[in-house]
Order: C-alpha cells, then structure tokens, then sequence
C-alpha cells in the first residue's frame, strides 16, 4: 500500500511540475509577443507582478518565503496604441478542455471593468502549447448557455485561434483595433 502510495504521489509530482513547465513555457511565448508588439510601437504589455510580502529575511541565495497579500488580478496589461487599456488572463492546458472555474473571479471582475471603461479584454488560451485561442471576455462568461457545459474545447472555439507569424511570434492582437 505505501509502495502505491509513493508512486501515485510520485506521479502526481511529475505531472505537477511538467504543468507549470509547460505553463511557463507558454509565458515565454506570450513574453516574447508582448516584446514583438513594443517593438514595432503596438502596444506595452507587461506581466502583473502577484501582489506579496516576503516573511522573514532572505538567505544567503538571496531567497525568501513570502505570502500573497491580496486575490489574484489578470496575468497581463498595458496599453493599446492610441491609449485603449489592455487587460488578460493567460490560461494553459495538456488536456482537451479548459473550465470556466480556471479565471478566477476577482480576475474575471477587473476583465469586466476594463471592458465597461471602453478597455480590451479576453483570456487568451494554450492547448499543450501547440494551439491558441484569444477568448472574448464575453464568450468565456457565457460559455455555459454558448456551449451547454462549463468548459471549452478547441473546437468550439477555433474561430478565436491566434496564427503564429513566420519568426514565430504569436499574433494574440490580430484583430484587435486601436479605437472603439
């Protein structure tokens, strides 16, 4: 029984850590877009920090505990050119659905009010890093009277896919206007 009990939690490590591997893998990918937009004088998005404080004094790395002092706010914003607000929620996944339960709801409060002030805001989404879809905040509410469950799969969802340009730079602003 303790031999089966090691394996499971052995397991369920390995999936763990390759989850957040993959999730940061596709951080890098929307990094390097964020990057790609600056460049080229489209847009200034950046990760949101997580709000915490540290407990205790570092080590001699350099490294501390530290807690998370308020609820979670979407993982990106910025600025459109011509001044339009950017706000999304990057979500990830090795499966063939991501649940509505994934956006938090102080996430999904701040995407509704950047949406109300005339801002842009969606959850751009990653299937196993090899498909991705920007997700209108709208559709992702909605999702359960859209289609009938409280997940989406990618092929109710292909319409939103995000292409990929020639240097490998993911195009998650296709689409998305400067003005109202």
């Amino acid at each position: 029984m303790n031999n089966r009990r090691t394996a499971a939690s052995i397991r369920r490590s390995y999936t763990g850590a390759r989850s957040r591997a993959e999730g940061e893998g596709f951080e890098h990918i929307i990094d390097n877009a964020c990057a790609y937009y600056r460049s080229i004088g489209l847009a200034d998005i950046e990760k949101t920090p997580e709000p915490m404080r540290p407990i205790g004094s570092p080590d001699r790395a350099g490294r501390f505990l530290a807690c998370y002092t308020k609820q979670a706010q979407p993982d990106y914003k910025g600025v459109l050119k011509g001044g339009r607000a950017i706000n999304f929620e990057a979500k990830h996944t090795d499966s063939d659905r991501l649940t509505f339960d994934r956006v938090l709801t102080a996430q999904a409060l701040r995407l509704s009010r950047t949406e109300a002030l005339g801002g842009v805001a969606f959850v751009l989404c990653s299937f196993s890093c090899m498909a991705f879809y920007r997700v209108p905040l709208a559709v992702w509410k909605d999702m359960k009277r859209l289609f009938g469950r409280k997940y989406i799969t990618q092929s109710g969802i292909e319409i939103y896919r995000v292409p990929f340009a020639a240097p490998g730079v993911l195009l998650f602003l296709e689409g998305v206007k400067e003005e109202q």
